[in-house]
């Protein structure tokens, strides 16, 4: 009986990421043949206006549908832009502090086991063939990890890494082509972002004199380069999908890094 159990609930689980994968199958079909227009993300960042961003299904399916779904659920209210650099990007979708990571239960219901999850890099690097939306000015992109510092080996882990953090750019970077996931673009704000871009830092990196070190929080932890002194809060996000269900994203388990570094090295990861 204990087996027969087990098994019936092995199957309503494929079932479950099966019908997940084919309702995201039939929405990009469903857009495609009745021609119905891209989904439009609608952001509101308190004090500084509102951003508009078409999001493209049809280069990264799967990363559209992890922010809609996380966006249209609440994910992303409350949470801010905690790094800003002028002409190059400003990145957000975690808490000021970066403790929060999506869980399972952000993006769908009735989860039996809830824990923190990642998604798939669609980018060249990563075997993915789809039409690359380039690193222009305006386009938002899925940030990600980079584990290849610690061994080369780990590059793949780095490329499947991405949750809820994204970034928009503030200028052209080709360099990004390729191995980060972009998946939309802004279509109006783009003042609200420049804005955003250049709010007031702690410190940059580069602008640090010789023998400076970088400041620390009051607990005595180095804060992290192009922080923001008042970080922008993201008060909500939502996205207009015209009628089309994108379906739940494939998701994988997070890479632990610790664990990796004292498996193999004895040593907790400095990151």
């Amino acid at each position: 009986m204990k087996k027969t159990l087990t098994r019936i609930g092995l199957i309503l689980a494929i079932i479950a990421v099966v019908a997940g994968i084919g309702f995201t199958i039939y929405g990009i079909y469903k857009k495609a043949t009745l021609n119905i227009p891209n989904p439009v993300a609608t952001m509101e960042v308190e004090g500084y206006g509102t951003i508009k961003m078409e999001l493209y299904p049809d280069k990264a399916p799967n990363t559209v549908a992890n922010f809609i779904r996380l966006a249209n659920r609440g994910y992303y209210n409350g949470k801010t832009f905690h790094r800003t650099i002028p002409n190059f990007v400003i990145q957000g979708g975690a808490e000021a502090d970066l403790t929060s990571s999506p869980k399972l239960s952000d993006i769908m219901d009735n989860v039996e086991t809830d824990k923190e999850y990642n998604i798939e890099g669609e980018f060249i690097a990563n075997g993915y063939n789809n039409t690359i939306l380039k690193h222009e000015k305006g386009v938002i992109s899925m940030a990600r990890s980079d584990y290849s510092s610690y061994s080369s080996s780990l590059t793949t882990q780095g490329y499947n890494s991405a949750g809820a953090q994204f970034f928009i750019m503030t200028e052209d970077n080709t360099q990004l082509d390729g191995i980060y996931a972009a998946f939309g673009r802004v279509t109006e704000g783009m003042d609200v972002v420049e804005k955003i871009a250049n709010v007031e830092v702690y410190y940059r990196e580069s602008e640090l004199k010789d023998g400076e070190t970088a400041p620390k929080d009051s607990d005595g932890n180095k804060i992290q380069s192009d922080t923001p002194k008042k970080q922008p809060v993201i008060t909500s996000v939502s996205v207009e999908t015209y009628g089309v269900d994108y379906g739940i994203p494939k998701t994988n388990d997070p890479f632990n890094i610790t664990s990796w570094m004292m498996k193999n090295y004895g040593m907790y990861a400095n990151y």
